[in-house]
């Protein structure tokens, strides 16, 4: 009579030979980098968004229409937004809809405090 264990090493070898985890598709990785340019002109324009909900462009307090009419004015397509680390998330969330809605892209970071 066979052992259980040798039956069980039979039937696991057996399985793991005829099956797949995943599909092949899924393990494929495709790591073509383009070559990278130096690119030189304007930096983005960066937004900050307060922890009291206040919204700072230039280093000046803005209302989000104002901003919202310089930042057409000027013809700016790009900002990146900025929050504090006590920014709420409705107003993080207000700024950056008000932003995508007039077509802004928006690139998000958030800022760290500085401790001694």
């Amino acid at each position: 009579m066979t052992p259980l264990i040798d039956v069980v090493f039979i039937l696991l070898v057996f399985f793991m030979l005829t099956s797949r985890l995943l599909p092949v598709g899924f393990l494929e990785l495709g790591n073509a980098t383009p070559e990278r340019q130096s690119v030189t002109g304007q930096s983005i324009p960066e937004v900050t968004v307060t922890g009291t909900g206040e919204v700072l462009w230039r280093a000046q307090p803005r209302s989000i229409e104002e901003l919202m009419t310089e930042m057409t004015a000027n013809g700016i397509s790009e900002v990146n937004l900025s929050t504090r680390p006590d920014t709420g998330l409705g107003d993080f969330t207000r700024i950056l809809s008000r932003l995508d809605s007039a077509g802004i892209d928006t690139h998000w970071k958030r800022l760290h405090t500085q401790t001694p």
